[in-house]
């Protein structure tokens, strides 16, 4: 396929339909930027190539200018010093150099339109090629954003299922067990505070029978001294 058939190809191409159909988006698309990436130097060697002819025909152009000056010269020459016969000669030489001059100037206009068009081939090549590096950069991020939606479903998926939640129901019963167990260990046990308390009531018990038996006691006695 010859340079301008491919770089025609690559930018009529529709980057987005292509992508849409494609079973593999990046590896297309990494093709397609290699494509244009060679497609391109091409492009720019071809237009290096033409710009150094265009310099060298300006050089023969120069210098064909300057041997149709050079005949114009001695036809004058020859004519101020009557020599007609010389003059006409000068003056087929300069009429040859200038139809060469005519058919340069013809083929460095024809260069000049050539590089000018290698420019805007160039120009519009890099444009898609920056709009397929874009592309690229995007699909790669959808990639990478798809890898981790992925592994999150994964993982949901492996927290929601059957084995996960009976080992959340296993460690659930486990921790009620062993609150149980705690409960366990205080059952009946009265704290500091409540003991403190019926320690006073129970004095105050004690101190209340002692009293009513002192009094039955002094009671007593009082009635035998009656007596």
């Amino acid at each position: 396929m010859g340079i301008f058939t491919r770089f025609r190809d690559i930018v009529s191409a529709n980057i987005n339909a292509m992508l849409d159909r494609a079973e593999d988006p990046e590896k297309l698309i990494k093709l397609m930027i290699r494509e244009m990436e060679d497609t391109l130097v091409e492009l720019k060697s071809s237009c290096a190539g033409t710009i150094a002819n265009q310099k060298k025909v300006s050089r023969i152009l120069e210098e064909t200018r300057d041997k149709e000056a050079f005949w114009d010269n001695k036809a004058g020459l020859a004519v101020s010093r009557g020599r007609d016969d010389l003059a006409r000669q000068a003056l087929l030489e300069k009429r040859r150099y200038a139809q060469r001059c005519e058919a340069v100037e013809q083929e460095l206009d024809e260069l000049g339109a050539i590089v000018e068009q290698y420019k805007d081939d160039i120009q519009e090549l890099e444009n898609k090629l920056n709009s397929a590096r874009e592309k690229q950069r995007m699909l790669v991020q959808r990639h990478i954003r798809a890898q981790r939606k992925k592994k999150a479903h994964q993982e949901i998926r492996r927290v929601d299922s059957a084995e996960a939640m009976q080992k959340f129901e296993e460690m659930e019963s486990h921790i009620e067990r062993m609150e149980a167990e705690a409960d366990l260990v205080n059952y009946g046990k009265k704290t500091s505070l409540e003991a403190a308390f019926e320690e006073i009531s129970a004095d105050d018990d004690i101190e209340r029978q002692l009293h009513d038996l002192k009094s039955s006691q002094t009671a007593q006695k009082d009635d035998t001294n009656t007596l």
